[in-house]
C-alpha cells in the first residue's frame, strides 16, 4: 500500500515552515490532517474558519470535538485508517460545533508521517457558497432591476402630483368659504405625503462618506437604542469577535442599516423574545462578483414567528412588507444602502430563528 508522506514542518527551519503554511494557507479548501487517533495534528486558514476555531487550540483535540459528523461518514473515515484508501465523498452535511450546518464535499488521503504513524488528509469543501455567489448576485440584478422600475415611476408619479399640488393651493386662494379651504388643505397635505413616499422609495441619492468606524461602536449605539425602546419580555444580547479591525465605510448609513434590521426583529418579537447582535469576519469572501480578502459578518438575529416563506424571497424588493402596519421600503433601502457601500444583506428564517446578516468589505484603516 502506498501512503503519502506529510511533512512535519514544525521540524524544518523557519524560512521553510512559513512557505510550507503559506502555501496552504493560500487555499480556499479547509485542509486537516488527522493521525489515526483521529486527533488534529494541523489545519490550515479556511478550515480555522469553517471550524471557528486556532490552530492552537485545535491541534491535539478530537476531530469528532470539532465537528459533527454523520456515522455513515465517521465509518469510512474509520475504514480509510485500517485499509489504507483514500475516497470522496459528496454533498456531505456536517456541522462545526457551535455553529450552522454546512454542505460539503469531502476528500481523504492516507499519509504515513516521520513517525511512521498512518494517518488523514482531509480536504473539505464548502459547495453551497458557489450556489450562495450565485444566488447574491442574482438577488442583486433583480434588486437593481427593481430599482430602475420603480425610479421611472417615481418620476412620472412625480410630475402630476405636483401639479395637484399646485392646482390645490390656486383653489384655496380662490375659495369664498374658509371652511372649504379644509378640504383643499386635505389635498396638498396628501400630496405630500405621497411625495415623501416616493423619496423614500427611492433611497438614498447624496453620495456615500468615508468614514474610519469602528463596527463594535455602531453595534453597540444600535443596541442601546433598542434596549431603550425594548419591552421587559425582550433580551438584547451580544457576541462579538474583538479581532475585527476599523475599516472605512459610512458610519451614518451603517448605522441606519442596522437600526431598521434590528428595528423589524423588535417588532416581530412584539412583548417577548430575544434579539442577538453577533459579529464575525471570513476571509475570501465573494460579494458581487468581487472577492474580498477579509469581510465583516454582522448578524442581527431574533427568535419570533420568522417570516412568511412566500415572502422570504422578495423581502428585499419595495413594498413587500409581512407587517400590516409597514411600507415595505426599509428593507429595500437598507438593501439599497450595503450595495452602495460595497456590502450585502443576506436572510435566513424559520420560526423560532430569523438571521439578517450584514456583509461588509473590511477596507483596513
Amino acid at each position: 500500500m502506498r501512503y503519502l508522506q506529510l511533512v512535519d514542518v514544525t521540524n524544518f527551519p523557519e524560512p521553510t515552515k512559513a512557505a510550507e503554511f503559506s502555501l496552504l494557507d493560500s487555499l480556499a479548501t479547509a485542509v486537516l490532517a488527522i493521525d489515526n487517533g483521529l486527533r488534529i495534528r494541523y489545519l490550515n486558514i479556511a478550515a480555522e474558519q469553517l471550524l471557528s476555531i486556532s490552530q492552537r487550540k485545535a491541534v491535539g483535540q478530537s476531530l469528532t470535538r470539532a465537528l459533527n459528523i454523520p456515522d455513515a461518514l465517521f465509518s469510512r473515515i474509520r475504514e480509510a485508517l485500517d485499509n489504507g484508501q483514500p475516497f470522496t465523498d459528496r454533498q456531505v452535511t456536517v456541522e462545526p460545533h457551535g455553529q450552522d450546518a454546512q454542505v460539503v464535499d469531502i476528500s481523504l488521503s492516507p499519509f504515513r508521517s516521520d513517525e511512521n504513524q498512518i494517518g488523514l488528509i482531509l480536504e473539505i469543501s464548502v459547495v453551497d457558497r458557489p450556489l450562495r455567489i450565485a444566488r447574491d448576485e442574482a438577488m442583486i440584478a433583480q434588486q437593481e432591476h427593481a430599482s430602475s422600475l420603480v425610479k421611472g415611476l417615481a418620476h412620472e408619479i412625480k410630475n402630476p402630483l405636483g401639479g395637484l399640488r399646485g392646482a390645490a393651493q390656486l383653489l384655496a386662494r380662490q375659495l369664498p368659504d374658509s371652511e372649504l379651504a379644509e378640504y383643499t388643505s386635505i389635498i396638498i397635505r396628501e400630496a405630500d405625503r405621497l411625495h415623501n413616499l416616493i423619496d423614500r422609495m427611492l433611497g438614498p441619492t447624496n453620495r456615500t462618506r468615508r468614514d474610519v468606524v469602528n463596527l463594535h461602536e455602531v453595534l453597540e449605539h444600535v443596541r442601546k437604542i433598542i434596549i431603550a425602546g425594548a419591552p421587559d419580555g425582550v433580551i438584547v444580547r451580544f457576541d462579538y469577535d474583538p479581532s475585527i479591525p476599523e475599516c472605512i465605510t459610512d458610519r451614518d448609513r451603517l448605522v441606519q442599516v442596522i437600526l431598521n434590521i434590528a428595528g423589524n426583529a423588535l417588532q416581530a418579537l412584539k412583548d417577548a423574545g430575544r434579539i442577538t447582535f453577533r459579529s464575525r469576519v471570513v476571509s475570501s469572501f465573494t460579494i458581487a462578483g468581487t472577492r474580498h480578502p477579509l469581510v465583516a459578518c454582522i448578524e442581527i438575529i431574533d427568535n419570533g414567528p420568522g417570516i412568511p416563506a412566500e415572502l422570504t424571497d422578495q423581502i428585499f424588493f419595495p413594498m413587500v412588507t409581512g407587517n400590516s402596519h409597514g411600507t415595505g421600503l426599509g428593507l429595500s433601502i437598507a438593501q439599497t444602502i450595503m450595495n452602495q457601500l460595497g456590502g450585502l444583506i443576506e436572510c435566513s428564517s424559520e420560526p423560532g430563528n430569523t438571521n439578517f446578516t450584514v456583509l461588509i468589505p473590511l477596507e483596513i484603516a
